[in-house]
């Protein structure tokens, strides 16, 4: 059987979103079958205004994507930080050059899972990814929200953590704080559980 080729493609300024990405990553190859690839996408922000935020270097393992190569995966995980309860502009100027393929509908019947990071509590943990279905609607992509599958880690009270029934995330709070276990294990869980349903499409 052909192996299914799932490309995890993000946009991280600080980390956050990377680290998430990596585990989701992690979890996409936990499948027997399955292939993850991980990919970010350009910065749009000039170098003085990343030093004036301290954004880290950027990861030197981790190729920059093209919009025409998402053609060549059978699925998708994207990654991405909340703006005011939208994905970044980096990642929003990624998809708004993906307009060739748009005409082409390439991207009809693939399934896409999305991740992300948010300041702090809000609407963002939800309507970040709820905003973000319109991209792949567009693009005739099939959404793949984790629901309530993960378990008792989606009834978690006794500390913060981000994620919803739309997929994983994370808090960054200043940015000092970090993707915590319980979070990347849904991370991992979602990787692992778009991963499978992408394999089951596929054959």
């Amino acid at each position: 059987m052909a192996t299914t080729k799932i490309y995890v493609v993000y946009y991280s300024l600080h980390g956050h979103v990377e680290t998430m990405a990596r585990e989701v990553q992690r979890g996409v190859n936990a499948v027997e079958g399955v292939e993850a690839t991980l990919w970010q996408v350009p910065e749009t922000l000039p170098s003085i205004i990343l030093q004036k935020v301290k954004a880290p270097p950027k990861a030197d393992d981790v190729p920059e994507i093209r919009p025409e190569q998402l053609v060549e995966a059978d699925g998708f995980l994207f990654g991405f930080p909340s703006r005011f309860g939208v994905m970044a502009a980096q990642f929003k100027a990624f998809f708004d050059a993906t307009h060739e393929i748009w005409e082409k509908q390439a991207l009809a019947g693939k399934p896409a899972g999305i991740f992300w990071s948010t300041g702090f509590h809000g609407g963002g943990q939800e309507l970040t990814a709820l905003t973000a279905v319109t991209q792949l609607a567009h693009h005739g992509m099939i959404f793949v929200p984790l629901g309530y599958t993960f378990g008792s880690g989606m009834f978690e009270m006794s500390e913060v953590k981000g994620g919803s029934s739309y997929g994983s995330g994370t808090f960054a709070a200043d940015g000092s704080r970090q993707p915590t276990e319980i979070e990347l294990q849904q991370a991992f869980y979602q990787g692992k559980y778009v991963a499978q349903f992408a394999k089951k499409l596929k054959s």
